[in-house]
């Protein structure tokens, strides 16, 4: 888990901190699915900006992801340009003004890292955008070969259209 001290910095309002450092990114579950961050440890840009009444940081960092494609199965492969801004004000009584990050003049930037690469990543991982997936019947990567299933059975249930498709000759 990678923190920073708050007190390092020693702003007053107006002022602001920048520094990089790394920042471990644990492997997440994403789908069921496990993806793992490269590198491991990105360096992160961080920004902390002192307001009249609470702080401001900024969190910046870049990071390729690997795990498997949602629709294949096969490596899949995103890369992941992450921003993501806090606002925690300790003085106020509303709950959304405080930082899930912040606690005990500390700023934890594992956690707030993954959580906001989480939030970048696409909604679906795919190997390429045209993936096909996988047959639900035969379970062939229709990406690489083609379906094994045997043709669907005529629905019987359209068989008087068919007979008066032929009575029309059409």
């Amino acid at each position: 888990m990678t923190t920073f001290d708050l007190r390092r910095t020693k702003l007053r309002p107006g002022e602001q901190f920048r520094t990089e450092l790394p920042v471990r990114l644990e492997p997440f579950d994403l789908g069921g699915e496990l993806y793992r961050p490269e590198p491991e440890n990105p360096t992160a840009r961080l920004a902390i900006t002192r307001t009249g009444s609470g702080t401001v940081f900024e969190l910046a960092f870049a990071v390729r992801l690997r795990g498997a494609c949602m629709r294949c199965l096969g490596e899949a492969v995103v890369d992941a340009e992450v921003e993501a801004r806090e606002y925690d004000e300790p003085s106020a009584e509303v709950e959304e003004l405080h930082s899930t990050y912040v606690e005990d003049d500390r700023l934890d930037l594992g956690t707030w890292a993954r959580d906001a690469l989480a939030l970048g990543v696409p909604e679906q991982i795919l190997c390429r955008a045209d993936c096909a997936g996988l047959c639900a019947g035969c379970g062939a990567n229709l990406n690489d070969e083609e379906c094994r299933c045997a043709p669907p059975e005529p629905d019987t249930r359209w068989s008087k259209l068919s007979e008066l498709k032929e009575r029309l000759g059409s």
